[in-house]
């Protein structure tokens, strides 16, 4: 396994770029530790698959230095650098069976009959597929074809770093939690360093012990999941992070004293600085029905089981709350409380408030 350092990276693919927006990716510094479970995450076009494709040698960067262990290997290729990579559709060979799409990494290599038939073995039984070992891959079903690619990825017990681009898009919704939890307890068995490109959140969260988020070609936070819940740095973080996202929303600044929609609001510690897009940030789920506070109309209520999302409307400003019941209905004039050390002060897009002591 090894540590992985980006430096300096940029990548673009016009053969002149004049400016930022010409590159895919604008600027990267990252360092990825030796053993650990990493995600990047971001819509599509974010630059994700760019990342992972310089990584592996599929790509050479504009500009930067990728290293492995302090090994400069931005110029060597994909064979060179003692990888594996598991894609979106499964990458094994449907005329071969479960054990002969294990074991053709550690054979193709050279690896002694003994040595293969102990790793497919110990693969087959954290994959738990030790029953299938005598199929053919074209009679598995479309989860297990998958796992058997994760499979040949893992196999191999000298790779730098094993590399998921999105491994279960092909994968029936109520299948994913299953692959999603076999992938985490792979990691915790195998330690390998797993990076794990994604749009979704739900993936990255409850796989990754660090996660990359990333917009428009850059790293807007690298955070562990419960801070990039709790404490999103630009506004981006907090909106694509959580079901329903945070609530953005306008605001002003006058005399130190922040003002939405007329009222002022406690934020979380003392205002900074000034000028610039003012917003505030607060997590739904930080917004409480009370007897005074932001007046608003009550746009919609959704009962989602173990608590409800009531949408509300203060002037043309949309804002959420998740309570655990909902006694209001569509129409209704309510007023909503922001709880204080949850709310957050945001300069154009990034955090400016910093929690009182």
């Amino acid at each position: 396994m090894a540590k992985i350092t980006l430096s300096n990276l940029r990548h673009s693919y016009l053969p002149n770029p004049k400016g930022p927006e010409d590159y895919a990716l604008k600027e990267i510094d990252l360092d990825w530790q030796d053993g650990g479970a990493y995600a990047l995450l971001g819509p599509s076009g974010c630059g994700k698959s760019t990342l992972l494709n310089i990584i592996s040698g599929l790509l050479t960067p504009s500009e930067g230095r990728i290293l492995f262990d302090d090994r400069d290997v931005t110029d060597l290729p994909p064979d060179q650098r003692n990888i594996a990579q598991v894609f979106q559709f499964p990458v094994i060979y449907d005329t071969m069976t479960v054990r002969q799409n294990l074991a053709f990494p550690l054979k193709n290599r050279g690896v002694s009959p003994a040595k293969i038939a102990e790793r497919v073995a110990e693969i087959s039984e954290m994959l738990e597929v030790q029953d299938m070992l005598d199929i053919r891959a074209s009679h598995l079903s479309p989860d297990n074809k998958q796992k058997i690619s994760m499979g040949r990825g893992l196999v191999r017990d000298d790779v730098n770093v094993v590399m998921f681009d999105e491994p279960l898009t092909v994968i029936d919704p109520h299948l994913k939690w299953k692959l999603r939890s076999k992938l985490k307890e792979l990691h915790q068995k195998v330690r390998a360093t797993m990076i794990y490109v994604t749009h979704d959140q739900t993936e990255a969260l409850t796989f990754a012990d660090q996660v990359v988020v990333m917009q428009d070609g850059e790293i807007v936070q690298i955070g562990t999941p419960v801070e990039l819940f709790d404490r999103p740095q630009h506004t981006f973080v907090g909106h694509f992070i959580g079901s329903p996202g945070m609530n953005i929303l306008p605001a002003s600044v006058d005399a130190g004293q922040v003002i939405f929609n007329g009222q002022t609001v406690t934020v979380e510690g003392p205002v900074q600085g000034d000028g610039g897009k003012t917003e505030l940030g607060i997590r739904p789920e930080f917004v409480a029905l009370a007897d005074t506070g932001v007046a608003a109309r009550v746009r919609k209520v959704s009962d989602v089981g173990r608590h409800a999302v009531i949408e509300t409307m203060v002037g043309d400003t949309p804002v959420k709350a998740v309570v655990e019941s909902a006694n209001v209905e569509q129409g209704a004039e309510v007023h909503l409380a922001f709880r204080p050390d949850q709310t957050r002060l945001y300069r154009d897009g990034w955090i400016t408030t910093e929690a009182f002591s």
